[in-house]
This record gives C-alpha cells, sequence and structure tokens, in this order.
C-alpha cells in the first residue's frame, strides 16, 4: 500500500547563488543564468532577459549598501522554470506595469517586460526585510509556435 505518497511539485534541478547588489552582481546573474540553462539543455530566451531585468532591478531598486541579493532557479518535473530575485528592501514594492507604463515615465518597462514574457510572474513579501520577485515560464511544446 502507498498512503505515503506525495504529490507535491519537487524541483528536479535547483540553484541559488547570492550576488553583490551592483551593476556588476546584475550582469553576473544573467551570465550564471545563461550557463546553468545551457547546462540544464533549456532554451536561453526568454528566460535569460527576465533574469537580466529581475537582477538590474534588485541592484538598482533593491540594493542596501553592504547586503547581496539572491539569484534562484528551479526547473519542476513538469518542466516549469522558476526564476527568482530576492533582496533586503521588503519595503520598495514594484510598480505594476499597467500602472507605470499609463504615466508615460522614461523607465518602468522593464517588469512590462518580464509580464510580457513570462508565462506567469508576482511577488512574495517576507521574511522582513526580504522581498522575491518571480517569474515562471512553461516549458515549449514541440510543434507549437513560439
Amino acid at each position: 500500500m502507498n498512503q505515503g505518497i506525495s504529490t507535491r511539485r519537487v524541483p528536479l534541478r535547483q540553484f541559488s547563488v547570492p550576488l553583490s547588489a551592483t551593476r556588476r552582481g546584475a550582469r553576473l546573474a544573467r551570465l550564471l543564468a545563461t550557463e546553468k540553462l545551457l547546462a540544464w539543455e533549456l532554451p536561453l530566451d526568454p528566460a535569460r532577459l527576465i533574469v537580466a531585468e529581475l537582477a538590474t532591478n534588485a541592484a538598482l531598486h533593491g540594493r542596501v549598501p553592504g547586503r547581496s541579493f539572491r539569484l534562484a532557479l528551479s526547473v519542476v518535473p513538469s518542466g516549469r522554470l522558476r526564476i527568482e530575485l530576492t533582496d533586503t528592501r521588503g519595503d520598495r514594492l514594484p510598480v505594476s506595469p499597467r500602472a507605470s507604463a499609463d504615466t508615460h515615465a522614461e523607465a518602468g518597462y522593464g517588469l512590462l517586460l518580464v509580464e510580457e514574457l513570462a508565462d506567469r510572474w508576482g511577488v512574495l513579501y517576507g521574511p522582513v526585510p526580504t522581498k522575491t520577485v518571480w517569474a515562471e515560464l512553461d516549458p515549449e511544446v514541440p510543434g507549437t509556435p513560439a
């Protein structure tokens, strides 16, 4: 009898690394994500574009001097890729991409890009003082248009 079978989605692959909250750290996040995607034989884009945008946001808007941000990538058995960027500025929440697009701002279109490229995205708050901005990409199905 299999009474203890769990249906919880345990990641098949996981990667996590702390990086300095600087432009160099954001660039390194993109490069490390690219290497991990290649090693996992996953498509580079749009994942590395999402990582680049979220890492840049973490370095610019989530920066606290002396504290780092964390890049985490995981793939669950269904093939879904989850990208997470955690910073220590839980008090600075991302602005809704649609709201910032309506104000004709010179900047702030990065999350609009994430919204367009990701299948899902959102923000998790805590533990204090952190927040995690995440995005998920569903696996590509062979034979379907990109």
